[in-house]
């Protein structure tokens, strides 16, 4: 069998680990492409360059991309502000909300918003607990 082939079996094996293990650790995929490479080299040298550019490779992704990799996975979602950060608080329905009437206020978080219900249709009266579910312009769009 060429050698090639035997480092492109070696590639889709570490590939296969890696989607496998499913921590999310960036671990054995930079062992996947660097057996990628050294099938090219390969094919254009032989086996001596291709473990040569294997071991480079390796070492060259496990040091500068895995840890840029692994800072992505583990962070944390950018932060919400502003009108964002009202999607998904509990709201109080102070001014009947009629989409038909166009009509409607919601208090959230002691601030009163312009409501309409998410679902046209619908009719939600003083007093009710609302979910926000989403904020168009000045207008906080609820569903109960």
């Amino acid at each position: 069998m060429a050698g090639w082939l035997i480092w492109l079996v070696v590639a889709c094996g570490f590939g296969a680990a890696e989607v496998l293990a499913g921590s999310g650790s960036f671990f054995l995929a930079p062992f996947a492409l660097a057996a990628i490479l050294a099938a090219v080299a390969a094919a254009a040298a032989g086996g001596t360059v291709a473990w040569l550019v294997f071991l480079a490779a390796a070492i060259l992704t496990l040091l500068t991309v895995r840890p840029l990799v692994h800072r992505r996975l583990t962070s944390r979602p950018p932060l919400r502000t502003g009108a964002a950060a009202l999607v998904g608080r509990r709201a109080m329905v102070v001014e009947r909300i009629s989409n038909h009437e166009g009509e409607g206020q919601v208090r959230i978080d002691n601030e009163i918003w312009t409501a309409r219900a998410y679902d046209e249709d619908q009719v939600i009266e003083a007093g009710t607990r609302v979910d926000v579910v989403e904020i168009r312009g000045a207008t906080a769009l609820v569903m109960q």
